[in-house]
Protein backbone atom coordinates (compact mmCIF):
# COMPACT_ATOMS: atom_id res chain seq x y z
CA UNK A 1 0.00 0.00 0.00
CA UNK A 2 2.75 2.42 0.39
CA UNK A 3 3.62 1.90 -2.97
CA UNK A 4 0.65 2.68 -4.20
CA UNK A 5 0.24 5.90 -1.86
CA UNK A 6 3.67 7.14 -3.51
CA UNK A 7 1.83 6.54 -7.10
CA UNK A 8 -1.20 8.23 -5.86
CA UNK A 9 1.22 11.37 -4.44
CA UNK A 10 2.16 11.59 -8.19
CA UNK A 11 -0.84 12.69 -9.39
CA UNK A 12 -0.86 15.90 -7.67
CA UNK A 13 1.85 17.14 -9.97
CA UNK A 14 -1.40 17.45 -12.68
CA UNK A 15 -4.19 18.31 -10.03
CA UNK A 16 -6.10 14.81 -10.36
CA UNK A 17 -7.41 13.77 -7.40
CA UNK A 18 -4.20 11.31 -5.78
CA UNK A 19 -5.24 7.85 -6.06
CA UNK A 20 -2.58 5.03 -6.57
CA UNK A 21 -2.98 1.78 -7.63
CA UNK A 22 -1.08 -1.55 -7.99
CA UNK A 23 -1.36 -4.96 -9.77
CA UNK A 24 0.88 -7.29 -8.04
CA UNK A 25 0.82 -11.05 -9.48
CA UNK A 26 0.72 -14.09 -7.29
CA UNK A 27 4.41 -14.23 -6.39
CA UNK A 28 4.22 -10.69 -5.26
CA UNK A 29 5.95 -9.29 -8.36
CA UNK A 30 4.25 -5.54 -9.44
CA UNK A 31 3.59 -6.16 -12.65
CA UNK A 32 1.45 -2.61 -13.29
CA UNK A 33 1.55 0.87 -11.32
CA UNK A 34 -0.77 3.69 -11.96
CA UNK A 35 -2.35 7.22 -10.80
CA UNK A 36 -5.59 8.97 -11.74
CA UNK A 37 -4.76 10.70 -15.33
CA UNK A 38 -7.93 12.09 -15.75
CA UNK A 39 -7.32 15.58 -15.69
CA UNK A 40 -3.91 15.12 -17.68
CA UNK A 41 -5.29 13.11 -20.20
CA UNK A 42 -8.98 14.88 -20.24
CA UNK A 43 -10.48 11.13 -20.32
CA UNK A 44 -13.09 10.16 -17.56
CA UNK A 45 -12.09 6.63 -17.54
CA UNK A 46 -8.65 7.34 -16.44
CA UNK A 47 -8.77 6.17 -12.99
CA UNK A 48 -5.76 4.60 -11.59
CA UNK A 49 -7.46 1.07 -11.28
CA UNK A 50 -8.37 1.36 -15.09
CA UNK A 51 -4.85 2.29 -16.06
CA UNK A 52 -3.52 -0.21 -14.28
CA UNK A 53 -5.41 -3.08 -15.00
CA UNK A 54 -4.68 -2.16 -18.70
CA UNK A 55 -1.37 -1.87 -18.24
CA UNK A 56 -1.06 -5.87 -16.15
CA UNK A 57 -3.19 -6.84 -19.46
CA UNK A 58 -0.73 -5.60 -21.49
CA UNK A 59 2.28 -6.77 -19.44
CA UNK A 60 0.52 -10.54 -19.23
CA UNK A 61 -0.59 -11.10 -22.58
CA UNK A 62 -4.21 -11.74 -21.69
CA UNK A 63 -7.06 -9.54 -20.11
CA UNK A 64 -7.66 -12.64 -17.89
CA UNK A 65 -5.21 -11.81 -14.12
CA UNK A 66 -6.56 -14.60 -12.55
CA UNK A 67 -3.96 -14.73 -9.23
CA UNK A 68 -3.42 -10.78 -9.32
CA UNK A 69 -3.96 -8.70 -6.59
CA UNK A 70 -5.60 -4.79 -7.29
CA UNK A 71 -4.13 -2.72 -4.24
CA UNK A 72 -5.54 1.18 -4.51
CA UNK A 73 -5.77 3.63 -1.94
CA UNK A 74 -9.18 3.94 -2.17
CA UNK A 75 -12.33 1.90 -2.85
CA UNK A 76 -12.65 1.76 -6.11
CA UNK A 77 -15.85 3.76 -8.04
CA UNK A 78 -18.47 1.23 -9.70
CA UNK A 79 -16.83 1.45 -13.12
CA UNK A 80 -13.93 0.64 -11.48
CA UNK A 81 -15.23 -2.45 -9.66
CA UNK A 82 -16.98 -3.52 -12.47
CA UNK A 83 -13.56 -3.80 -14.94
CA UNK A 84 -11.73 -5.40 -11.73
CA UNK A 85 -14.57 -8.29 -11.61
CA UNK A 86 -14.02 -8.21 -15.52
CA UNK A 87 -10.45 -8.48 -14.96
CA UNK A 88 -10.92 -11.79 -13.11
CA UNK A 89 -8.69 -10.30 -10.09
CA UNK A 90 -8.69 -11.84 -7.34
CA UNK A 91 -7.90 -10.04 -4.44
CA UNK A 92 -8.67 -6.39 -4.03
CA UNK A 93 -6.70 -4.66 -1.21
CA UNK A 94 -8.25 -0.69 -0.45
CA UNK A 95 -6.69 1.83 1.69
CA UNK A 96 -9.55 4.31 2.59
CA UNK A 97 -13.60 3.52 1.73
CA UNK A 98 -15.41 6.29 0.14
CA UNK A 99 -18.71 6.89 1.42
CA UNK A 100 -20.31 8.71 -1.23
CA UNK A 101 -19.18 6.74 -4.27
CA UNK A 102 -18.26 3.19 -3.03
CA UNK A 103 -18.91 0.54 -5.10
CA UNK A 104 -17.40 -2.16 -3.11
CA UNK A 105 -18.85 -2.21 0.40
CA UNK A 106 -19.95 1.49 1.08
CA UNK A 107 -22.33 2.46 -1.81
CA UNK A 108 -22.58 -1.17 -3.68
CA UNK A 109 -20.46 -4.22 -3.54
CA UNK A 110 -20.06 -4.79 -6.71
CA UNK A 111 -17.00 -7.06 -6.59
CA UNK A 112 -18.71 -9.40 -4.22
CA UNK A 113 -22.18 -9.89 -5.93
CA UNK A 114 -24.15 -13.00 -5.99
CA UNK A 115 -25.03 -12.54 -9.44
CA UNK A 116 -22.08 -12.01 -11.55
CA UNK A 117 -19.71 -14.86 -12.78
CA UNK A 118 -16.50 -13.81 -10.47
CA UNK A 119 -16.45 -12.94 -6.92
CA UNK A 120 -13.38 -10.80 -5.36
CA UNK A 121 -12.14 -11.23 -2.20
CA UNK A 122 -11.75 -7.80 -0.34
CA UNK A 123 -9.17 -6.61 2.49
CA UNK A 124 -10.01 -3.23 3.50
CA UNK A 125 -8.48 -0.58 5.72
CA UNK A 126 -5.09 -0.83 4.81
CA UNK A 127 -2.89 2.54 5.57
CA UNK A 128 -6.29 4.00 5.81
CA UNK A 129 -5.00 6.91 7.73
CA UNK A 130 -2.72 8.16 5.13
CA UNK A 131 -4.94 7.98 2.48
CA UNK A 132 -7.21 9.90 4.01
CA UNK A 133 -4.75 12.82 4.85
CA UNK A 134 -3.90 12.72 1.10
CA UNK A 135 -6.87 13.18 -0.09
CA UNK A 136 -8.05 15.73 2.56
CA UNK A 137 -5.42 17.48 1.83
CA UNK A 138 -5.92 17.52 -1.99
CA UNK A 139 -9.65 18.17 -1.42
CA UNK A 140 -8.58 21.23 1.11
CA UNK A 141 -6.75 22.66 -1.47
CA UNK A 142 -9.58 22.77 -4.35
CA UNK A 143 -11.82 24.82 -1.72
Amino acid sequence: MRQALAEAEQALGHRDVPIGALVVRADGVVVARAHNERELTGDPTAHAEVLALRRAAAAAGSWRLDGHTLVVTLEPCAMCAGAVVLARINALVIGAWDPKAGAVASVFDVVRDPRLNHRVEVIGGIEAEASGRLLGGFFEGQR
